[in-house]
């Protein structure tokens, strides 16, 4: 499977990187089978948008949780990884809570809305990808295969 992590830098090297805020899925190095997910967030903010693309392997001697689709326990598995708990697993698989969908997951982890509320909020909103890994061993199931720079999905010369 071929992967995409958008960043400001090629990264032939990924590493997992402890910061002020958790993710979706807690601290890991993130990446996506959604190019044009990738290609958005790439796109984002100053500098060159720079997607990076890795061949993954499974390992099926690794801890992986995957969520097929956004579900209670996906969301309660965000609400408490959001709120700073680690997990187990070495690489977590789902639904990513992008800009819309995580405005109502924090208004769920705020009490602004209850699990009903955010679930019709959530309904009809277009599915997205992301894959985190959390372990050095989760990391060894990905070999760069190469960078470039893509301005609104145009591949720069």
């Amino acid at each position: 499977m071929i992967l995409c992590h958008a960043s400001k830098e090629v990264v032939e090297f990924p590493e997992i990187r402890k910061t002020k805020y958790t993710k979706d899925f807690s601290w890991g190095f993130y990446c996506t089978n959604n190019f044009e997910q990738a290609l958005r967030w790439a796109n984002r903010g100053e500098g060159e948008p720079i997607i990076n693309f890795f061949s993954y392997e499974e390992n099926e001697k690794l801890s992986i949780l995957k969520f097929d689709q956004m579900s209670d326990e996906w969301l309660d598995f965000i609400d408490r990884c959001r709120n700073g708990q680690t997990h187990r697993y070495d690489i977590v698989e789902g639904p990513m809570a992008n800009d819309t969908v995580w405005n109502y997951v924090n208004d769920f982890l705020t009490g602004r809305i209850n699990r009903k509320q955010f679930w019709v909020l959530a309904e009809f909103k277009y599915p997205t990808h992301q894959i985190s890994f959390h372990t050095l061993s989760a990391l060894n199931c990905l070999k760069f295969d190469r960078s470039e720079i893509i301005y609104d999905g145009k591949r720069k010369k």
